[in-house]
């Protein structure tokens, strides 16, 4: 059966914080553009977002988009060009909601923690969701550094349950690349 709801990835390089609990803006790797992009291509998203609230690093991946995409990477490598279609940067993600024409998106944050008193997805009932004919757009989020903020979170309309594996010492902390693969499957894969 395939997905009815609108859904958009975006990776969050702020408000995150690191490993002393300070919020910080993380700095936004090329690896993330690349292989996020891949696999939300593969998934069918709609949109793959980078957001970031300074300039310059929204201009770094827009260099390298351009490259991908009509400069000699176009060239080189054109499964790469297809991967990146559909990647887009935005400072914040109000605008990124706009920017893609649905204010009123639905955000689902993840989080590799639980988290008391916030509403929980499974991955069944928000893959369920995105099957039903209610169509309501949805917006996948993902933090960097040590997470998003507590605030942040607070404010979402849902957060995924965590990615849990088989290690003897419940160990989580997965790259943020291999997080999207994983849910994205667990969401959209048949």
């Amino acid at each position: 059966m395939k997905r009815k709801a609108p859904l958009a990835v975006a990776l969050m390089h702020y408000p995150t914080i690191d490993r002393q609990g300070d919020i910080v803006a993380t700095n936004i790797t090329h690896f993330d553009i690349h292989d996020i992009a891949r696999a939300c291509r593969v998934y069918g998203v709609d949109r793959y977002f980078l957001i970031h609230p300074i300039a310059e690093q929204l201009m770094f991946v827009e260099r390298v988009l351009d490259h991908w995409r009509t400069g000699d990477g176009s060239k080189f490598n054109p499964m790469r060009k297809t991967a990146l279609t559909d990647v887009y940067v935005a400072e914040n993600l109000d605008k990124a909601c706009s920017d893609w024409g649905y204010p009123d998106a639905k955000i689902v944050a993840t989080h590799a923690r639980q988290l008391p008193g916030q509403e929980k997805f499974s991955f069944g009932k928000f893959k369920e969701q995105l099957l039903s004919q209610d169509s309501t757009p949805y917006i996948l989020i993902f933090g960097t550094g040590f997470g998003l903020t507590s605030d942040f979170m607070k404010n979402c309309h849902a957060v995924l349950e965590p990615i849990r594996g088989d290690s003897k010492d419940d160990y989580r902390h997965l790259s943020v690349r291999s997080a999207v693969s994983i849910c994205l499957d667990r969401l959209l894969g048949t």
